[in-house]
């Protein structure tokens, strides 16, 4: 356990190095809204429902912190675009210099950002990971470790790997296995049941790959299914966003695999410490009936998670021509993406419950090491 977090760290480290950004920005603070006034601005170009709002603003946090600024915030009447203060609201300030030598605060205008959002965020973290580990225990706390070690792997090796130009389905699809050894050898434990899991999701995360690929040239997808598609172009116009569109695809999928892996590989390996006098054959055909079931419950997941997130497109099929709406670019991402999961899902089930009948037949039990045998 100790070598692993060595090793998870080490790799983050040194990959966060390798591709280090030089980023001379001023990082963004904390302020509090101290006061505000209203200006009408219907003589501008804003809109005639536009609104400033003339905000005090003190500094929590950086180096300037305990400054109190004057700071204009325009509300145009679209909530999409706008940031609607009260007095006693957290904020994120953008911070800008005016010149190169910066020696005091007045030197530096600060631009609302946003809302400080992160203290709800913990909160809600918090009742997770509490939960998390009150209803599982040992096995809660693997999972807590599996999720920080995907969640670093995303963040300090799958994207400094795109941004600095590797393949993004080859890096997708790596950081996909890296994830599954992890993930399912903590919570499962080194043995045979584990490894079936693991090596049936990898080539169902690598044929989703190459699925995703053929679905979005065939499909002419863009990659430009959102605002942040655009942002991210104004960034880094030289990503490739049909590949980025195909990594997506994978990551979403990935959670869906592995739990069918999983599934499919202890259900055949209680069976087979039920009656050991079972062939690989009898092993395999009982995998797929109990895959039966769990390709229903966990192709439908998918596609109610990708129904949920695009559910103002769906309310927009009311509006539009049905032909014109599924063939519009962010409708055909939507569905792409649902198919392309439970696909890979249908082809994990049968990979699975044959790999796990062969290995759990011929496992060897002096090979067997299960991380809840021992002490943390």
């Amino acid at each position: 356990m100790k070598k692993l977090f060595i090793l998870l760290i080490m790799l983050t480290g040194l990959i966060s190095r390798v591709f280090a950004d030089e980023n001379s920005e001023l990082p963004s603070v904390t302020g509090i809204v101290e006061n505000i006034q209203y200006e009408d601005v219907q003589g501008l170009q804003q809109g005639d429902n536009s609104v400033k709002q003339v905000v005090l603003i003190k500094v929590l946090s950086g180096e300037f912190k305990g400054t109190e600024r004057l700071v204009d915030n325009m509300l145009t009447g679209n909530p999409a675009y706008d940031i609607n203060l009260k007095r006693g609201d957290k904020v994120i300030l953008h911070a800008e210099a005016k010149t190169e030598d910066i020696t005091s605060a007045d030197d530096v205008d600060f631009f609302i950002a946003d809302i400080k959002r992160d203290n709800a965020l913990l909160g809600v973290s918090a009742i997770f990971i509490t939960l998390l580990l009150l209803i599982g225990r040992k096995k809660g706390i693997y999972s807590l470790i599996s999720i920080i070690a995907t969640v670093a792997l995303i963040f300090f090796m799958l994207m400094p790997m795109i941004l600095n130009g590797f393949c993004p389905i080859a890096s997708a699809v790596l950081v996909g296995i890296l994830s599954t050894i992890i993930t399912i050898y903590l919570v499962g434990g080194l043995n045979s049941k584990s490894s079936s899991a693991i090596i049936g999701t990898s080539l169902s995360l690598v044929f989703a790959g190459a699925l995703s690929l053929l679905t979005i040239y065939l499909a002419h997808l863009t990659g430009f299914a959102g605002e942040e598609s655009m942002f991210l172009y104004s960034a880094h116009p030289d990503l490739n966003f049909p590949g980025l569109l195909s990594v997506s695809m994978i990551i979403a999928a990935l959670g869906a695999l592995m739990d069918t892996g999983v599934s499919i590989a202890s259900a055949i390996n209680e069976i087979y410490e039920t009656d050991r006098t079972l062939s690989v054959k009898q092993l395999f055909t009982s995998g797929m009936n109990i895959g039966k079931d769990v390709i229903g419950t966990m192709s439908n997941t998918l596609i109610l998670v990708y129904l949920g997130s695009a559910l103002p497109l769906v309310l927009l099929s009311n509006n539009i021509d049905l032909q014109k709406f599924f063939n519009l670019n962010q409708v055909a991402t939507e569905i792409s993406s649902a198919l392309v999961g439970s696909i890979a899902i249908l082809v994990c089930v049968p990979l699975t419950a044959i790999i796990s009948a062969y290995l759990i037949k011929h496992q060897k039990k002096n090979q067997e090491f299960n991380f809840d045998n021992k002490e943390l």
